[in-house]
């Protein structure tokens, strides 16, 4: 059976059907208009919207701020966690060993505390005081840390005869002190920073009035305030509103330590934002004393030529020329009053400006009650005290300073190194002054009598170690330039025949033997002949060696140097301390060699220490910040030739300021036995003088320095500038070591030759014990002569 087809009523609809719609269904549209409206329903007010996007970007702020404020703590504690400055090295002059018995009159102690910048007073009640009585000085030393370490201020009683210190106490127990020492004056300070100089002291060391004085008229509420405070802010706003320009700032202490250290001088907002978070850090971090501390030693108080002066303890010697504990009510207030502008309130330009600002420190600290009315009426009647502008207190000594740098690179070369370095010379200050003033007094003498464009250098150093303690590279005061002690090579003339009678003396050669004063001849390897001259172009009869040495003539001393060979006085020039080369021609024994007068007063070092070689040196040690030696001079000595063949030498030279050219010492400086060497070049250039006392080894040239004839002699010039120093140095009688066998001989003037006493015209001179078995033979002669004169009555 075929299957049934679909009736048409059945068939599928050619369009779409519409869905069926479920009970309670809403239409598409109004859907979406109810989720539309839902959606409005649950959307944030503004309010609420503008909170949470306030709340977003502050968290955003806090985050930068914290990142801000850890880059900024980072650079604070780097800066406050090592060495905050570049602390230059302080150069220092020697220290002034005080015990009883040591020749040392009232006068010089005065003069040495002057120059240490002592303030002299009725009643010496603290560090850097001292008043005088007729036969005492009442002294109290500062507190000082010196090479060997740190020693408190010292209040002392010194009692003094006409020419020494016969006693020191203790001023307030009366007890008996041995021995003691004065600081050291400062010389000069090297600077690793060129732009800007200071001199650190610990917050310790800073007086109280000067702490005072700064918190009351800087930041009252130092101690109080976080580092910022808001009502000094307000206070200034207020102040500079009424006035309707910026007279007054809020910014407190620390804030101006965070500006110092970190910030420049521009006045923005963001500099001042930048301040007062450093500010906040730092006082978080560190405190109080180690802020004030860092303040006390970074403020900005003036302009020292190219350098900047920073901290008070460099602004002190800046103004006044003493440390900062010694400084009077009056000083310390200036100090602070300058801190607010140290240029319109430079004191050396604006005065009275200065003297204002100064008063209204003073004031304000008597309203505070830091001061008594009848001192502060004192104070306000002082005048400002400010020493020369640039001096710094300094001891200047150009010349010597730069031996000491030479003497650093040479021995400690890295002292660049190290922060805060200390460094000890051996100069005296006393003796510097003294031949500065001779040498300018003698050559204004020698420039009225037309030798004009005449310069001068000198080298003293002591007798027994080596020690530089005075040097001049020229006649001006602070000379700056050429070095002429160190680098002027100038021929020495007379002084080398002093090695050649040593060389002679260590070969067996005696005063008392004759030396041929004829003319004479000597051929030069080019085939030439060389005649040396006298000074006074004389010949003679033979002389004594002793007097040849003492009256400088030139032929015997050539005979003599030729007689005892030319390497041997060359060998001699090398063990007193000679460090190059030398042609040995014969022209070397009258001086043809150039030395500086540096080099001169080494070889005299060694002669004029009893033959023993000490190195001239004018650094003693160098200490680190912390006390640590870098750097110790070697003290230690090496003889070089004989006892024997010194003190003969020395003997000699004492003959050269008896009798011999440089005589005049005798009524120039009387009742003192002195050992000495003129030195006179061709056509008068240079003129040499050096003079040995007990103490001193003083070396003195003097000359032109474009080399034309001076017209002066070692007579005339260097030793005149000698004697006028030795009469403000108190001279000692020079004393050498005498040798075991060293004996007193006669020697025959016609002879030469050893002789007893009272045999005919002798001379007595001091040689070697083993001449004293010759001086028989006049006995013997005279006996003989006697014999033969009897047996002649008799015959």
């Amino acid at each position: 059976m075929s299957p049934k087809k679909p009736s048409s009523a059945a068939k599928k609809p050619t369009s779409k059907a519409a869905p069926r719609k479920k009970a309670g269904a809403k239409p598409a549209a109004k859907r979406r208009a109810s989720s539309a409206k839902n959606k409005s329903s649950t959307k944030p007010s503004w309010g609420k919207r503008l909170w949470q996007l306030s709340w977003k970007l502050g968290l955003v702020v806090m985050v930068m701020l914290l990142a801000w404020g850890v880059l900024l703590d980072s650079k604070i504690q780097q800066r406050f966690s090592g060495d905050k400055w570049q602390l230059p090295a302080a150069v220092y002059g020697r220290e002034l060993q005080l015990y009883p018995g040591l020749r040392l009159s009232r006068k010089e102690l005065q003069d040495e505390l002057a120059l240490l910048n002592y303030r002299k007073v009725k009643r010496a009640r603290r560090g850097g005081e001292y008043a005088v009585s007729k036969t005492r000085i009442e002294v109290v030393r500062r507190q000082f840390e010196f090479a060997d370490g740190l020693e408190p201020e010292l209040p002392m009683l010194l009692t003094f005869s006409p020419s020494r210190l016969t006693k020191i106490q203790h001023r307030d127990s009366g007890e008996e002190i041995a021995q003691t020492r004065l600081d050291p004056v400062l010389l000069e300070r090297l600077n690793v920073s060129e732009q800007e100089d200071r001199l650190f002291v610990p917050l310790q060391e800073i007086p109280e009035s000067l702490k005072k004085a700064l918190i009351l008229t800087e930041d009252r509420q130092f101690y109080q305030h976080d580092g910022v405070s808001p009502l000094a802010i307000a206070r200034a706003l207020v102040v500079n509103v009424k006035a309707g320009r910026t007279v007054q700032g809020g910014s407190t202490i620390t804030q101006q330590l965070a500006k110092n250290f970190f910030l420049t001088r521009e006045r923005t907002l963001w500099r001042k934002l930048q301040e007062a978070y450093m500010a906040l850090l730092i006082d978080f971090r560190y405190s109080k004393d180690e802020i004030l501390e860092s303040y006390f030693n970074e403020v900005y108080l003036g302009q020292n030529g190219s350098n900047a002066v920073h901290g008070i303890g460099l602004a002190s010697y800046f103004y006044f020329g003493r440390p900062v504990s010694d400084l009077s009510v009056e000083q310390v207030a200036l100090l602070v009053a300058v801190i607010k502008g140290p240029s319109y309130y430079d004191p050396w330009r604006h005065q009275q400006r200065a003297l204002n600002r100064r008063d209204l420190v003073l004031r304000i600290l008597a309203e505070e009650g830091e001061l008594s009315s009848e001192a502060y009426q004192l104070a306000v009647q002082q005048p400002l005290g400010l020493s020369e502008r640039g001096s710094m207190g300094y001891q200047k000594t150009p010349g010597f300073v730069s031996l000491v740098k030479r003497e650093l690179r040479q021995h400690a070369s890295d002292w660049r190194e190290h922060n805060g370095v200390k460094v000890f010379t051996t100069l005296d200050p006393l003796s510097q002054r003294h031949a500065q003033t001779a040498a300018q007094a003698v050559l204004a003498e020698l420039d009225k009598g037309a030798k004009n464009q005449l310069q001068t250098a000198m080298v003293i150093s002591e007798r027994y170690s080596g020690a530089i303690r005075a040097l001049i590279g020229g006649r001006e005061k602070n000379n700056q330039g050429f070095n002429r002690a160190l680098d002027a090579r100038r021929p020495i003339g007379s002084l080398v025949k002093p090695f050649v009678y040593l060389s002679a003396f260590e070969q067996g050669h005696q005063l008392g033997e004759l030396l041929e004063n004829s003319p004479l001849s000597v051929p030069l390897d080019d085939g030439s002949q060389w005649q040396p001259q006298n000074y006074d172009k004389t010949t003679g009869e033979p002389v004594m060696l002793v007097d040849a040495l003492a009256h400088s003539l030139n032929i015997p001393t050539v005979r003599l140097g030729l007689a005892v060979g030319l390497d041997s006085v060359v060998n001699t020039l090398h063990k007193a301390g000679l460090q190059e080369q030398v042609q040995a021609y014969p022209s070397l024994l009258l001086g043809s060699l150039t030395l500086s007068p540096f080099q001169m007063a080494q070889l005299y070092q060694t002669l004029g220490g009893d033959g023993e070689y000490r190195p001239l040196y004018a650094v003693q040690q160098v200490n680190d910040a912390h006390g640590q030696v870098l750097y110790r001079a070697d003290l230690s000595a090496e003889r070089r030739w004989s006892e024997m063949g010194n003190y003969l030498s020395l003997y000699a030279m004492s003959q050269v300021t008896r009798n011999g050219t440089a005589r005049s010492l005798k009524w120039r400086i009387p009742k003192v036995d002195l050992a000495g060497k003129t030195g006179t070049t061709n056509d008068l250039r240079d003129s040499w003088y050096v003079g040995i006392d007990q103490r001193e080894i003083v070396t003195v040239w003097v000359g032109r320095d474009d080399n034309k004839p001076a017209g002066v002699t070692g007579s005339s010039a260097a030793l005149p500038v000698y004697a006028a120093y030795l009469k403000t140095s108190y001279p000692q009688s020079l004393r050498p070591m005498q040798p075991d066998n060293l004996a007193w001989v006669h020697f025959a003037q016609s002879s030469g030759q050893p002789v007893a006493a009272g045999c005919g015209d002798s001379q007595l001179l001091p040689a070697p014990n083993e001449q004293t078995k010759l001086a028989k033979g006049c006995v013997k002669q005279a006996a003989s002569k006697a014999k033969t004169w009897l047996q002649s009555l008799f015959n």
